[in-house]
């Protein structure tokens, strides 16, 4: 028997598609360019077409004997026994194998923002979280553990990192950013990236790009970023993500850029994306896109003039089902309208990706295993982890935290009792289960109220909700005022409540007006203060709220930004002592809640200033965070210096632990630009460190910056290294700098491209 040369693993894999493809129908090779939205079936038999009001009419049979490029979501869509689905999963891809001429299976992808969105599937911190953790190697080794449990039930393909940087908070998908940074967002997407590729599956970069600089904070806005602001802040994660991290897989966002949609736009998905970055993965479409292009945006009369745009800038997979790139596009083919080697060119590139998977080879078998674990406990130890880590102490004033263990607790408000106050939108539970009321939550989520007693045993704790999240009913207000008054100290738990599309305060499509808290939280907030009894406000939120109507009045304010399913225990040690809070802004808190979307990523002009009565500094600053033990900072090692502007420079500074416990301390760098030819942010993240510290304990860390690290977009366009006086500041924050080292480039511009140095690399050396 002759194998044929596409199903030779000797052979180079470019050398089996193009095979392939020259043996492919017109209907084949399109067959590999769009997805199917499917739902595994409960008792294990196959899979079955998700009935959505946006989904095309076929027959499941007769379009799977063409061949088929992906599978949407067979986990994600309802709650199905994960072993089941497994078994599903398997029998729905030998089924396709079956009945096309070649026997190829197609691509499983799933969502998996903070964890496989699945049911019984481990449920984590959400990217905010991921952020405020400063710690890019544990979010690595989540994402290997969340790569893990994709392959072990059939999944290829994760629709994840959010790359977007967080321009405006009152944007509802602020909650799956990883902050307003665009080096923190590039490190630590980077990080999540490497962890889910090392374990063989296909990271998606999204939303590619400008998603989250949509005007006035409006999902799928029209973007109005400037070609410096788009170049500076919204593209360097992803090309980080890219180079470093490894992604196989981009999204096109659904936004549009000065008349533009991502979606049709060449400038972006080919010669940028692949000319200039020399990506060779596959680019998907988000959910719908390719048909936005014709109902939303307005740029096409016809499917096929959509398809035509789509696939000319440079769109591989249409997702999540077949409507635009299934008989449309043969159609236009066949009459001419639309050339066959876009065809050719998007097919090739599926092809590759599916060989590199092994999805071409003759001996390849879907996982079905008899049982699933996607909860396991080694799962929550790192979810745990993470959590404890992410949580953030913004203020502390008097000592009043950790509380004392046989202290009289009140703990009032309507995120302290519920346990999806822990989950992001893009969780199982949030997502999926509110469509499924009678099913179980699937994993165990403590909520703050069970792990606070359980932390306080000898505590006398009382509940009340005193008001929901968002509706206007301050009826409960008597009881919990009645609660507090007999306590020594108030817990108010508030917060978000994740959702879609208006039914949450926080998530896709629940853009806010202003940084107000939600309902009539704030005046239950303010009804407590009034007591007299300490208060300590816990936030749990998917994005920063303004509480400057509190400053100075509070006992205590801790933030945990949907800190996942182990994030009760975690924001209940925090308040115990048990841990030590570590975590860090990711985005800053702001001061008063309307008028002025800001981030600290701001030129002089953005700034407090004399022109104007409103001052937009924030009440904590980006990188804010306290402990309940101290650091010092000493010996200093920054000397003024000369360096070309291709050189390099060396800073460090040791850090003690002078306090009674251990606790971790992170150590920030920022470049200050004070004269450039274009206007700069006044400070900017260029490297970090995160250092755990015994009580007594020291490190020395060492930052290696590079001229690189200060390139920026000139008036031409170019990316370029200017000569002139640099400022690198270590602090504590982006608001306080401990240590400044003056640094002059000297020597010509230098224009910079890919091989640029992204990041500052640090080096520690323990005591």
């Amino acid at each position: 028997m002759t194998t044929a040369p596409w199903r030779d693993p000797a052979l180079p894999a470019a050398a089996r598609v193009d095979d392939l493809l020259s043996r492919m129908t017109l209907e084949e090779k399109t067959a590999q360019l769009y997805g199917v939205w499917v739902g595994a079936a409960t008792d294990g038999d196959g899979v079955a077409p998700h009935q959505h009001d946006m989904t095309a009419d076929y027959d499941w049979n007769e379009l799977i004997t063409r061949g088929l490029g992906q599978l949407t979501r067979s986990f994600g869509t309802a709650p199905v026994d994960p072993a089941l689905g497994a078994r599903a999963l398997a029998l729905a891809q030998r089924r396709i194998a079956a009945a096309g001429r070649f026997g190829i299976p197609a691509v499983a992808h799933e969502e998996c923002l903070a964890g496989f969105t699945a049911w019984r599937a481990t449920a984590y911190p959400v990217p905010l979280a991921w952020g405020a953790a400063f710690d890019p190697p544990l979010v690595e080794e989540m994402g290997r553990a969340i790569g893990r449990d994709l392959r072990a039930v059939g999944v290829h393909q994760g629709l994840a990192p959010v790359l977007d940087v967080v321009r405006d908070p009152r944007w509802g998908r602020v909650e799956e950013t990883i902050g307003e940074d665009p080096y923190l967002v590039g490190t630590v997407g980077t990080a999540y990236v490497r962890g889910l590729e090392s374990a063989g599956i296909v990271a998606t970069l999204k939303h590619f790009a400008g998603y989250a600089s949509s005007a006035g904070a409006r999902n799928l806005a029209p973007v109005r970023a400037g070609t410096r602001e788009f170049a500076d802040v919204t593209l360097p994660p992803f090309e980080m993500a890219l180079r470093e991290g490894g992604a196989r897989s981009v999204m096109a966002a659904y936004t549009e850029r000065d008349g533009v949609p991502a979606s049709a736009d060449p400038e972006l998905l080919t010669r940028l994306l692949r000319e200039e970055w020399g990506f060779t993965g596959t680019v998907v479409a988000d959910y719908f896109g390719i048909g936005f292009l014709q109902t939303l945006h307005r740029v096409a009369g016809t499917p096929a003039q959509a398809a035509h745009l789509a696939l000319a800038a440079g769109i591989d997979v249409e997702l999540p089902t077949v409507k635009y790139y299934g008989e449309t596009l043969v159609a236009a083919v066949r009459a001419g309208e639309l050339p066959e080697e876009l065809v050719d060119r998007a097919a090739h590139r599926v092809l590759l990706q599916k060989c590199d998977l092994g999805l071409l080879d003759e001996d390849w078998q879907p996982p079905s295993p008899e049982s699933v674990d996607l909860d396991p406990a080694t799962n929550r130890a790192l979810a745990r982890r993470l959590a404890e880590e992410s949580v953030v102490l913004l203020d502390n004033p008097d000592g009043l935290l950790p509380l004392a263990p046989d202290t009289r607790v009140a703990v009032v408000g309507p995120r302290a009792a519920d346990a999806l106050a822990m989950l992001g939108c893009y969780s199982f539970p949030s997502h999926v289960l509110t469509h499924h009321p009678e099913v179980d939550l699937g994993i165990d989520i403590p909520t703050v109220l069970e792990s606070l007693r359980g932390e306080l045993p000898d505590a006398k704790v009382t509940f009340t909700e005193g008001c929901g999240v968002s509706d206007p009913d301050p009826s409960g207000f008597t009881e919990a005022i009645a609660r507090a008054a007999e306590a020594d100290v108030c817990v108010a738990v508030l917060g978000d409540r994740a959702g879609l599309f208006g039914r949450g305060t926080s998530g896709e499509g629940c853009d806010v007006a202003d940084l107000t808290l939600p309902g009539v939280q704030g005046e239950l907030l303010d009804a407590l203060v009034a007591t007299g009894v300490p208060v300590v406000l816990v936030l749990l939120t998917g994005r920063p709220y303004a509480l400057g109507r509190w400053h100075g009045r509070l006992g205590a304010v801790v933030q945990a930004f949907f800190p996942g399913e182990e994030g009760g225990p975690a924001v209940a040690g925090v308040l115990s002592g048990r841990v030590n809070p570590s975590g860090r802004l990711p985005v800053s808190v702001p001061r008063v809640p309307g008028g002025q979307p800001w981030t600290y990523l701001q030129p002089p002009l953005g700034l407090a200033g004399e022109v104007s009565n409103l001052d937009p500094t924030p009440l904590y600053p980006f990188g804010h965070g306290r402990s309940y033990t101290r650091f010092a900072w000493e010996d200093f090692s920054g000397p003024d210096a000369e360096i070309g502007t291709d050189g390099s420079y060396d800073l460090s500074v040791t850090v003690r632990n002078t306090g009674g416990r251990a606790g971790a301390e992170v150590v920030q760098l920022y470049l200050h630009d004070p004269v450039a030819s274009v206007t700069r942010p006044d400070v900017r993240l260029i490297g970090y460190q995160r250092l755990e510290l015994a009580a007594g304990g020291s490190a020395r860390v060492t930052f290696r910056f590079h001229a690189d690290l200060s390139a920026f977009t000139d008036r031409a366009g170019r990316r370029v290294v200017e000569p002139g006086d640099l400022e690198l500041r270590l602090g504590t924050s982006s608001g306080q700098a401990r240590e400044v080292a003056r640094v002059r480039l000297a020597g010509p511009v230098r224009e910079v491209g890919a091989e640029r140095r992204l990041r500052c690399e640090a080096d520690v050396l323990r005591n």
